[in-house]
C-alpha cells in the first residue's frame, strides 16, 4: 500500500510524518508546510502548528471558520495513515479488500471535507472561487503563494471569528438571589473535544418564582438537557444555582431532596404493583429517620393526588402510558421537592392524556413548586404554562438564552403566534429553520442590558 518498502530509515519515517509522503510528494509537503507557516501567521494561528501532522489540517480549518470540518478531516487522515501503515502486514485477501474499501470511503470523506475547508478559506480571504480549484489540485503551492503574497489578507483572524455582536450577550444580566425560587447564573458549560474547549452553553441567566410552570423550549442540540443537568448539579457547569436561598453546588447532597427529576423513559419495574413501587421509592427518597407509618401515609397522599388510588394493587405492566408517566412523577413528589424537572413527560401520549398529565403538573405548580418541562408539542398545552425559557444554538454552535419571560411576551418578542414557530425561527437553515438565533440572542441581551441600566 502506501509504504511498499519506500521507508528504509527513521529519517524517512519522520519525513513521511511531517509531509505526508515520500520522494517528490515529500517536497510538495515541505512546500505546503512553509506556506501554512506564513498563512497561519496571517490568520492568527500559532505557527508551530504547521509542523504538526494532521493537527495542521484542523488549524487550517479554523482559519477558514470551518472548525467542525477540520475535526472530521483530521480524524479521516489519521485513519488513512493507520490503514496504510498496516497495509504491508495484511495477509488475508478478504482483509485487504475490506481495508481497500475502507480507504476508498475515508478518502472520499477527506476530499469532501477538504473542499468545504477550501470554500471557507475563499470566503474568509474574500477571493475568487476559482481559487478552490487551485487548493484542490496544488494545495502546497497555493498555500505558499497565499502565505507569502501580500495580496492575500484574511477579512477576519481566528480570534475575531469567535468575537462578534454575540459578545453583547456576555455578562449583561445579573440575577437577583431571592430566598425563595430558583436563580440560575450560568457563565459557561464546556467540554474538551479534539484538544479544544467546546462551549455547550454560555451566559444563561434567569430567576423563576415559586408556583410557576415553565416551558423549556429550543431546537435539537440547543442544550436543553445539558442546561437541566447543570441546574440539578448532575453535570456541574461554571455557574451559580440558588434554590430557595441555598447553593445547589455547595450543598449538593443535602439538596437532592429538593429536586424531583423525571426522565423521558419510565424507570420502573413492570412486575411490581403501584403501591409497592411507591413504597420502594419512599425508602430511597425520604430521609432515613422517617417512620414506616409516615412513609405509607405519604404514599397514600401522593397516590390520591395523581388519581392512582384505584390502581394501587395493579401491576405496573398493566397500566396505560399515561398512568405510568403519572406514577413516575408521583415517585418524585414523595420527597415534596421544591423544584420539578420533567424531560418530555408527554412523549407517546395522545392529546387527551397529555392534557391530563400537564394539568396535574399545573396542580403541582399551584402548590408553590417550580415546574420546568421539556415537551416537543408545547402548543397543545401552552395555556397551562406561565413562562418560557428559549434556548437557541448560535452561529458558533453554542446554546444561548434567546428569551425568558411570560408566554404572551415571548409571542410578542419573536413576532410568532405559536411556540413551534418560535423554534422554527431560531433553528438553523440546514435543519429547516429561519436561522435567526443570533439575531434574537442579541436582541434579548440588549433588552436585558437596558433594563439593568434603568434599575
Amino acid at each position: 500500500m502506501y509504504f511498499s518498502g519506500e521507508l528504509n530509515s527513521l529519517f524517512d519515517v519522520l519525513v513521511f510524518l511531517l509531509t505526508g509522503g515520500t520522494g517528490w510528494s515529500s517536497i510538495l509537503g515541505i512546500i505546503e508546510i512553509v506556506g501554512l507557516f506564513f498563512l497561519f501567521k496571517k490568520s492568527g494561528v500559532k505557527q508551530f502548528w504547521a509542523f504538526v501532522p494532521f493537527a495542521r489540517l484542523y488549524q487550517l480549518a479554523k482559519c477558514a471558520d470551518r472548525e467542525e470540518e477540520g475535526r472530521i478531516l483530521s480524524i479521516s487522515m489519521v485513519l488513512l495513515f493507520v490503514l496504510n501503515l498496516l497495509g504491508d502486514s495484511l495477509k488475508s485477501s478478504v482483509v485487504i479488500m475490506v481495508a481497500a474499501f475502507a480507504i476508498l470511503a475515508i478518502t472520499v470523506i477527506a476530499i469532501v471535507y477538504s473542499i468545504r475547508i477550501y470554500v471557507g478559506l475563499v470566503e474568509v480571504y474574500k477571493v475568487r472561487k476559482l481559487w478552490i480549484v487551485a487548493w484542490v489540485l496544488v494545495s502546497g503551492f497555493t498555500s505558499l503563494y497565499w502565505g507569502l503574497s501580500k495580496k492575500f489578507i484574511p477579512s477576519m483572524r481566528v480570534e475575531d471569528l469567535k468575537k462578534d455582536a454575540l459578545d453583547l450577550a456576555e455578562g449583561t444580566h445579573v440575577i437577583n438571589k431571592m430566598d425563595k425560587g430558583l436563580a440560575v447564573s450560568l457563565k459557561e458549560r464546556t467540554v474538551t473535544e479534539f484538544f479544544h474547549k467546546k462551549y455547550l452553553l454560555r451566559n444563561i441567566n434567569f430567576y423563576i418564582k415559586p408556583g410557576r410552570m415553565v416551558l423549556l423550549l429550543g431546537g435539537s442540540g440547543a442544550g436543553k438537557t445539558t442546561l437541566l443537568n447543570a441546574v440539578t448539579g448532575y453535570e456541574k457547569a461554571k455557574a451559580e444555582v440558588i434554590l430557595n436561598g441555598s447553593n445547589m453546588y455547595e450543598k449538593y447532597r443535602s439538596m437532592l431532596y429538593e429536586v424531583g427529576f423525571v426522565p423521558q423513559q419510565n424507570l420502573i419495574r413492570g412486575k411490581d404493583t403501584v403501591e409497592h413501587t411507591l413504597l420502594d421509592a419512599a425508602m430511597l427518597r425520604l430521609p432515613s429517620n422517617v417512620t414506616s407509618d409516615a412513609r405509607k401515609k405519604r404514599v397514600l397522599e401522593v397516590m390520591d393526588i395523581f388519581g392512582l388510588t384505584p390502581s394501587r394493587t395493579h401491576f405496573v405492566d398493566k397500566l396505560s402510558g399515561g398512568q405510568k408517566r403519572r406514577l413516575s412523577i408521583a415517585m418524585e413528589l414523595l420527597s415534596n421537592p421544591s423544584l420539578f424537572i420533567l424531560d418530555e413527560p408527554d412523549s407517546g401520549l395522545d392529546g387527551v392524556m397529555a392534557r391530563e398529565l400537564m394539568s396535574q403538573l399545573r396542580t403541582i405548580a399551584n402548590m408553590g413548586k417550580i415546574v420546568i418541562v421539556i415537551t416537543h408539542t408545547p402548543d397543545r398545552v401552552i395555556d397551562l404554562f406561565d413562562d418560557v425559557i428559549v434556548l437557541a444554538k448560535d452561529s458558533h454552535r453554542t446554546g444561548r438564552l434567546a428569551f425568558f419571560g411570560e408566554i404572551a411576551k415571548a409571542r410578542q418578542f419573536f413576532g410568532r403566534d405559536s411556540m413551534e414557530k418560535i423554534v422554527q425561527c431560531i433553528n438553523a437553515k440546514d435543519v429547516g429553520g429561519d436561522g435567526l438565533a443570533d439575531e434574537f440572542v442579541i436582541k434579548y441581551a440588549t433588552e436585558q442590558t437596558k433594563e439593568a441600566a434603568n434599575g
